[in-house]
């Protein structure tokens, strides 16, 4: 099958195996043949050094045979080019590429996207500089005025823009010329064309370089704009939608370029958001979120806002071919297919104040121009508040009076519009929200299983004013146990939508409501278990979410016999029949964490199947990661993170009681195990039970004391830091955890660690809040077992460090790390001299210091310092401090 080379042009195919490649290409096309055979036949021609030139060939020449056949040949050669191409001969690449040019302007529409695709791989393995040719002919083609010529070079072009825009911004060796600097005027050019493919494909292109934003763009910027205001209304919806993509573009990144048009600008995309191309409409309708967002006045969009709610109001109907129409008729007792379930997503337990914040989910997510538009209203709110109710009411009102079964779509937009603005005009809603209340109590019940839906989520975005009142007076609380009933008739209801959006629902009142829910804890696990005895696999999982929400919720309120009766035997009946490779396993692990932490030692009852489950879990999936055969399973590392934080919830509910359990086990040497691992989310969550056993059980961690310290402190001593900052908060909290339980034991370690924990207090800008707190904290807690080791440091660090004390909010932790400040003191008093405003400041930071004997130990701090400081120095010290802050200190009678 060899063909003779001297040249990469002189390469020629051999005509036998030419027509049995071609063979193999017409049977892998045809719908009746064994692909599997096919495959393993081409696998064995790959071998050949030159068989990607054949496919060349075959795609570029082979005029005699069918375009479907030159295709085939041409993606196979794509996907092998992604694997080979490095490692070919440079003679046949440069076969390959010669091969592809000529097909830019082949009279097939096919073979010249099929080429585009190619030369766009080519270009991402290897770039444009090492091939001149390319450049050269796509300029050629573009100037040729020949329409094939020029559709084939800018659909290779277009696709290069899209996959790796930046290698033609990047500077030619010796040049300050970038490629882009020749194609973006020609590009702007083709906006003009008469041609609709080749303005879609010019607009496409420039788009792509709106965040790159080279010179050459930033220069041409008034003709791109005139060329955008020229595309505006024109025929192609297409072009359209990539017009409205450039505004949405520009007022993210560049918002200053639009700021001189912007009235035209909002004017267009307040008339495209009505285009009846919902592709161009949604597009549009980024346009206002995208603008809330940017640094521009909100001036310029309230004039246009009793225009522009209307429209939002519109598009939040259901359009007739929304698949949620078709999901909402679907029976709640038929089984759910395995791609109905959605993949989710366990968060690794962590320590400490968390940065971020709970999105609220849309019901289901496929983002339209529904969602999109209930999503601007709800942004609009925030930024314009109470002054777009005179506009949005009447028309909500309006829409919500239409009683009849035809308009029931307009009636369920005026409810999800209701919960729109729940946060962003909740003032002006609030005289009117027990009303609004008692109006959406009914829609519960409503014939329509998607009204009752939107209903359920509409009243969980009111749920802390329904607290509230319930918690006031007699009315409010009436009020709050018909929706906390509405609420529970709704999670079985027999439509699997219904379900959904009120457990969900169900589960954002629990958050707020907590101790209010105590008096019926009764009826409300009687529900979730009739549920849970009712559901199908993908509700199932809101459910263990909504139980496990309520143990948070209450408590310990959870802890009586007549509760847990309801309550558990369906889930230990679950945890049975599920095995330990089973997906389903995760969610029922999480809400088994909630409940073990709310039941504290009323888990005790539970805990040894549960406790020795999780081990058994991260025991097989340990030897998974090695040798999946033997373990029967494939590793997958949620199990591990679950199990780990299921013995962490564990931990902290049965506090010492969970001694007996661990020391029976081999649970110490699988969690270094854990520590060691190279997945972050493992290793977060194996400190984190780190610390948690550190604080009930230290002993049974002691054998191995010194290789737990030696991994806690390598997490804080990462290049990659920012990437595994949560991993890094954890350990570091586990180091401290250890330290006042293990004491001196600590000190071989203790320099390593701060010397990891300088660094992040003296950085602390870009860092999480949460790290910089357990940093100032575990920096204390190893001063207090070992001052005398971390005393004569502490003038390199004393200022930032606190710094971060000061933010702490008062706390047993912050306890711990005072008494290593006072040890400290007391051992090197001048290391903290030239810091002494800023230890005083954070001696201030305290609202009350509890612990008796800790208040008076820093009492003798401060007049340690008066006394020390002689001839005014100290009152020059006080003098510098603000008022409040020498008001605070006044107590420690200094």
């Amino acid at each position: 099958m060899a063909a003779t080379t001297t040249a990469a042009v002189s390469w020629q195919p051999q005509e036998a195996g030419f027509k049995e490649i071609c063979g193999l290409l017409e049977q892998q096309i045809s719908p009746s043949s064994d692909k599997s055979q096919i495959w393993q036949q081409l696998q064995h021609y790959s071998q050949f050094p030159d068989f990607n030139n054949y496919l060349a060939f075959i795609l570029a020449r082979a005029q005699g045979k069918p375009v479907e056949v030159r295709q085939a040949a041409g993606l196979l050669l794509k996907n092998n080019l992604r694997t080979a191409f490095k490692s070919m001969p440079l003679t046949n690449q440069e076969y390959i590429k010669a091969e592809l040019l000529p097909c830019l302007g082949s009279t097939d529409r096919q073979i010249r996207s099929t080429s585009g695709t190619i030369i766009s791989v080519v270009v991402q393995i290897g770039g444009v500089l090492g091939w001149p040719e390319l450049l050269h002919t796509l300029v050629k083609c573009l100037d040729s005025n020949d329409m094939i010529h020029m559709e084939g070079a800018m659909d290779a072009l277009s696709k290069i823009c899209e996959d790796i825009p930046q290698v033609l911004d990047a500077e030619s060796p010796g040049s300050s010329e970038r490629p882009i600097d020749t194609f973006l005027p020609r590009l702007l050019q083709l906006f003009q064309s008469s041609n609709a493919t080749l303005r879609k494909l010019a607009l496409g292109s420039v788009n792509q370089y709106i965040m790159l934003m080279p010179p050459v763009l930033y220069m041409s910027m008034d003709t791109y704009l005139q060329g955008l205001f020229i595309l505006a209304n024109d025929q192609s919806s297409e072009v359209r939608k990539l017009v409205c993509s450039a505004f949405v573009q520009l007022i993210e990144v560049r918002p200053s370029f639009l700021e001189p048009h912007l009235h035209n600008v909002i004017e267009y995309m307040l008339q495209v958001n009505k285009d009846p191309d919902d592709e161009v409409s949604l597009e549009a309708c980024e346009f206002w979120s995208a603008y809330c967002e940017a640094p521009l006045p909100p001036e310029n969009l309230r004039a246009f806002l009793p225009r522009l709610i209307p429209v939002l109001l519109s598009n939040m109907a259901y359009a007739d071919d929304d698949e949620s129409l078709l999901d909402a008729e679907e029976d709640g007792s038929l089984p759910d297919r395995d791609q109905d379930l959605k993949p989710r997503f366990h968060s690794s337990r962590f320590h400490g104040s968390d940065d971020a914040e709970d999105d609220d989910d849309d019901i289901v997510n496929i983002w339209n121009l529904r969602k999109c538009s209930a999503a601007a209203l709800d942004i609009i709110s925030n930024v314009f508040g109470d002054e777009i109710l005179p506009t949005l009411m009447p028309f909500v009102q309006s829409k919500l009076s239409l009683l009849d079964d035809a308009s029931w779509k307009e009636r369920e937009a005026a409810v999800l519009a209701l919960g729109a603005i729940a946060e962003g005009c909740i003032n002006g809603l609030y005289p009117h929200l027990s009303e609004i209340v008692v109006f959406l109590i009914p829609l519960l019940d409503d014939k329509f299983p998607l009204i009752r839906s939107i209903s359920c989520w509409t009243l969980s975005r009111f749920s802390k004013f329904i607290v509230q009142q319930g918690a006031g007076h007699r009315e409010g609380h009436e009020q709050f146990e018909k929706v906390l009933t509405g609420l529970l008739r709704r999670i079985l209801d027999d439509n699997k939508r219904v379900q959904e959006a009120a457990c969900s629902a169900f589960a954002t009142l629990e958050e707020e409501a907590a101790d209010l829910l105590a008096p019926c804890l009764e009826i409300i696990l009687q529900h979730l278990m009739c549920a849970f005895g009712k559901y199908q696999r993908r509700n199932l999982r809101i459910v263990y979410d909504a139980i496990g929400t309520l143990a948070d919720a209450v408590g310990d309120e959870l802890n009586q016999p007549k509760y847990l009766e309801i309550l558990m035997p369906p889930l230990i009946a679950k945890w049975q029949q599920l095995s330990n490779s089973d997906k389903d396993l995760f969610p029922l692990l999480e809400c088994f964490t909630s409940i073990a932490q709310a039941l504290g030692s009323g888990f005790s009852q539970f805990s040894q199947p549960v406790f020795q489950r999780c081990l058994d879990i991260i025991q097989a999936q340990q030897l998974a990661k090695v040798n999946p055969a033997s373990a029967g399973v494939q590793f997958d590392k949620e199990f591990v993170v679950c199990s780990l934080d299921l013995l962490s919830g564990l931990t902290e509910g049965l506090g010492s009681g969970v001694e007996s359990l661990v020391s029976q086990s081999n649970l110490r040497d699988l969690l270094l195990q854990c520590c060691l691992d190279d997945s972050a989310d493992i290793r977060q969550s194996a400190f984190a039970l780190l610390g948690d056993l550190a604080r009930v059980c230290p002993a049974h961690l002691r054998p191995r004391l010194p290789e737990f310290l030696d991994v806690a402190a390598k997490q804080l001593n990462t290049p990659k830091l920012k990437e595994t900052i949560s991993v890094a908060n954890n350990a570091c909290w586990a180091i401290g955890e250890l330290a006042i339980k293990v004491n001196q034991e600590v000190s071989p370690v203790v320099m390593t660690v701060i010397s990891c924990l300088v660094p992040i207090l003296q950085h602390a800008k870009g860092l999480n809040k949460s790290l910089i707190e357990n940093s100032a904290i575990t920096l204390g807690r190893l001063a207090s077992v070992c001052p005398e080791l971390v005393s004569p440091h502490m003038e390199h660090f004393m200022q930032s460090w606190c710094i971060a004390l000061a933010m702490i909010r008062d706390d047993i932790e912050k306890e711990d790390a005072f008494r290593g400040l006072c040890a400290m003191v007391k051992a090197n008093p001048s290391g903290a001299l030239s810091s002494l405003v800023f230890l005083c400041r954070a001696i201030a930071s305290w609202h009350e210091i509890r612990s008796e004997d800790l208040h008076n130990e820093v009492s003798q701090v401060l007049l340690g310092y008066k006394q020390m400081l002689k001839n005014g120095a100290w009152e020059q010290c006080i003098s510098a401090l603000e008022p409040p802050v020498q008001e605070r200190l006044s107590k420690y009678k200094v």
